[in-house]
């Protein structure tokens, strides 16, 4: 709309000194017949038929006129264009320090165009610096208050016990005994649960190298769920595997086994009720496909998008016979995100799915 209002200025004002400018030449002729008595349009005529041509001069005349006017107005309208950008975009950086910037319209001003680009390009980046601190410091805040919830949970329990057994208050041996492995248990839960603050920070903080080399995720699955077999039958569960014989990757065989020994344990500690868990593998032309599978209660859908997220915790699950440090799926998704990986989580009424594709290693 400003381009077209711009352009019918310019073409009006072009019109207008061009007749004013023919105007002033036919005054000056006439001007000139008055002080050259003895010249007379009937002679001048002669005299521009017969070396110039006729009517031809009214066009040699009235187009250099016409093209001169419309030349200066141009560059007058660029010009004060350009001047009236420029202010906009001297008053645009002066609310970027102020704190309270807002993108520019980007128009067609030749080099300032391409300043006010990057001026929007620098907003982006301010925007989203500032975002990224800001959410920043609210997991700095997260992180204190579940850090120390986390904390205060097992050490009130084992301070507990041991005050019991400190002042003598139990019946006999073996409520004794019941006392020094509930302490101990809480003990270990808080040793997992400082390892895994441990690890993330370190995953989070990029200080966890990867030493990648050819690994046959079959194989390695096969290993783990072996590990897990006291688990599975304390919580009369059984694990079935339905993997393709060769599922090749390049990846850090201990890092990734993290991965997986955390999706079971959860599959362990909230599928129970359904007494298998599946672990499936394949690959496609480009991925290696691993979903593992459990068939307990589903995780409401207001909560997968957050299953990833540090310290996050279903609500039903943050009893603390059940509930895990909630750490562990997003340690696993740093470790996946780190392969080039992706994770994700599905869940319905029949069952809940970690799928995990990574990179083929295609190498033979």
């Amino acid at each position: 709309m400003k381009a077209s209002l711009r352009f019918l200025s310019w073409l009006l004002w072009t019109v207008v000194t061009s007749l004013v400018a023919l105007l002033l030449l036919f005054q000056l002729a006439k001007l000139t017949f008055f002080l050259f008595p003895h010249l007379t349009l009937q002679s001048a005529l002669i005299w521009i038929n017969r070396n110039i041509g006729f009517p031809e001069v009214y066009y040699l005349s009235g187009v250099p006129i016409l093209m001169l006017f419309a030349l200066y107005f141009y560059r007058r309208s660029v010009r004060r264009h350009e001047e009236k950008y420029l202010k906009l975009l001297i008053e645009e950086v002066h609310q970027i320090e102020e704190g309270s910037a807002s993108r520019i319209p980007v128009e067609n001003v030749g080099q300032l165009g391409q300043l006010a680009t990057d001026i929007n390009r620098m907003i982006d980046r301010l925007r989203t610096s500032i975002e990224e601190e800001r959410r920043a410091e609210q997991t700095k805040s997260e992180l204190i208050t579940n850090v120390s919830h986390d904390l205060r949970t097992p050490l009130t329990s084992i301070t507990g016990y041991l005050g019991l057994i400190d002042q003598d208050r139990y019946r006999d041996e073996v409520e004794l005994r019941y006392y020094v492995n509930m302490a101990y248990e809480e003990s270990l839960r808080l040793t997992q649960l400082l390892q895994d603050l441990f690890e993330f920070t370190r995953l989070q903080n990029m200080e966890m190298k990867l030493e990648k080399r050819r690994i046959n995720l079959t194989e390695m699955l096969y290993q783990i769920t072996s590990h897990f077999g006291w688990q599975l039958q304390e919580n009369g569960m059984e694990c079935r595997l339905y993997l393709k014989p060769q599922l090749f990757v390049h990846a850090d065989g201990d890092k990734l086994r993290r991965v997986y020994e955390n999706l079971i344990t959860n599959a362990i500690r909230y599928g129970s009720g359904g007494k298998y868990i599946d672990i499936r593998g394949e690959a496609t032309a480009n991925e290696v496909i691993t979903e593992v599978i459990n068939y307990g209660e589903p995780i409401p859908k207001a909560d997968l998008p957050h299953l990833f997220d540090r310290f996050y915790r279903v609500e039903k699950s943050r009893a603390t016979h059940t509930g895990g440090s909630g750490i562990g799926l997003a340690i696993a998704k740093h470790i996946v995100d780190q392969h080039e990986g992706t994770i994700m989580a599905e869940s319905n009424e029949h069952r809940t799915v970690f799928r995990v594709r990574l990179r083929k290693d295609d190498l033979e």
